[in-house]
């Protein structure tokens, strides 16, 4: 289930023909593509999946996973298409449900819905959704996964784990109620809207100072940090005592006997990666700090190719694989 192994995605890929216009294009571990517009603008584009997630948080999150993508390259998502397929007997007020969802989440991003498609087929046996968002930027200001530099910082904007921890309170709040207690399981149920990074990493593009950023979606810290050191030919080393871990992670992870390269691999949309130099560092900290988004420095860039960790006092290889076990929890 989910993305495809870098190797067999870069074999799929081979296909797709090179074009000067195009600036960045499609490429394992980057999850937007941009493509010349005029003498030094660019239009950044990226398109998502919505699937398996709470109903009434369907049209909210089928907007904010593209435009996250769109943000993370410093690009404000201007405009979006959609395309929402479900199973037959799927009845109207759905559709009317979740495209007034969508709306709003378009609305509040003041960006625009200019296209999609929507309907019902027989095969499909679940609601899918499709977003494709796009926003425009110079092209000296576009930031991309391969930016990180060696001596450059790496900062994490929210908690790892996060998404899964509130999808989980949503979907088996029974569940949660016995893990984490009845007001710690509400609490994470009301916190979606930080599902999303578009906010802090608009912010972090106007420091000037970010190098690179990337959300750290399907296969959490591990998918993410790996991809960012492969598309920046860096190494790295970062520290596990200054991850941003929930008690209620630690709950979750025990329950479900997970493995610590599993907690390190979980799901987590909304929480940022980026790559900021040494100078930048504090203004960025202070800029997030003022709109009440904390970021923590969780590890350097190296220009040694290694990629490491540090447990309490010993360090071991990070991993390289990411063995994400969000289905297997929402599947509980």
């Amino acid at each position: 289930m989910g993305k495809l192994k870098t190797e067999d995605l870069t074999e799929v890929l081979k296909c797709i023909k090179k074009t000067s216009a195009v600036i960045v294009p499609p490429m394992p571990g980057f999850d937007s593509g941009a493509h010349e517009f005029g003498i030094d603008m660019c239009v950044v584009v990226s398109t998502d999946p919505c699937i398996g997630v709470p109903l009434e948080w369907f049209g909210w999150f089928l907007i904010h996973y593209a435009a996250s993508d769109v943000a993370v390259f410093g690009a404000k998502p201007q405009y979006g298409t959609i395309n929402l397929l479900a199973p037959p007997r799927t009845s109207k007020a759905v559709f009317k449900g979740i495209m007034e969802q969508a709306c709003n989440a378009a609305d509040e991003l003041h960006m625009t819905i200019i296209t999609g498609h929507t309907g019902t087929y027989d095969g499909l046996s679940t609601l899918v959704g499709a977003c494709t968002a796009y926003g425009m930027i110079r092209r000296d200001r576009l930031i991309t996964p391969a930016g990180a530099k060696p001596g450059d910082y790496l900062m994490c904007t929210k908690p790892l784990g996060l998404e899964t921890l509130v999808n989980f309170a949503l979907i088996h709040k029974k569940l949660a109620v016995e893990l984490f207690g009845r007001k710690e399981a509400l609490k994470l149920s009301r916190k979606v809207r930080m599902q999303t990074c578009v906010h802090e990493a608009l912010l972090l593009a106007k420091t000037g100072g970010v190098t690179a950023m990337h959300d750290a979606t399907e296969g959490g810290l591990v998918a993410a940090l790996n991809e960012m050191a492969d598309a920046s030919d860096v190494g790295f080393s970062v520290n596990s005592a200054k991850f941003p871990i929930l008690p209620e992670l630690r709950k979750l992870a025990e329950h479900f006997q997970l493995r610590r390269e599993q907690v390190l691999a979980i799901s987590s949309t909304g929480t940022l990666l980026a790559a900021v130099s040494p100078n930048h560092r504090e203004k960025a900290i202070e800029i997030l700090s003022k709109q009440r988004v904390k970021a923590t420095t969780i590890g350097i860039f190296s220009k040694s190719k290694k990629r490491l960790i540090k447990y309490n006092s010993k360090t071991a290889i990070f991993p390289k694989e990411a063995d994400d076990p969000y289905a297997k929890i929402m599947g509980e």
